[in-house]
């Protein structure tokens, strides 16, 4: 999944270069939640079984009831993405230390640094 991620921030940075130096914070906001709730439907849909689903959330440290029900939903994979459980396992801080970057970050720095 790097090789996306580092693909992506590629995009994300010429984007936010160029289309960022507009007053659209809040548009900015809503985009970077959706990229992340996109990234963590690609993961949801990566793991496959759910054997494998409640192995990596455990491991990702998701407490054991959680991890077994959303390893268990019959849920889309977008409805997914938004539970609680995976935004748990996949949160903001993990996809930053897997080298996403934010477009919020991006667009303060244009404007405030």
């Amino acid at each position: 999944m790097s090789k996306q991620i580092a693909s992506l921030n590629r995009c994300l940075r010429g984007w936010g270069n160029y289309f960022l130096i507009a007053n659209g914070y809040q548009l900015c906001v809503d985009l970077d939640q959706w990229i992340r709730r996109r990234i963590r439907m690609c993961y949801w849909r990566q793991w496959h079984m759910p054997r494998t689903k409640v192995k990596n959330l455990l491991k990702r440290g998701v407490p054991l009831a959680l991890a077994l029900s959303c390893g268990a939903t019959r849920k889309g994979v977008w409805r997914s993405a938004k539970t609680k459980g995976i935004n748990l396992a996949l949160s903001n801080e993990y996809l930053a230390k897997a080298g996403l970057v934010s477009l919020r970050d991006i667009w303060i720095k244009i404007h405030h640094g």
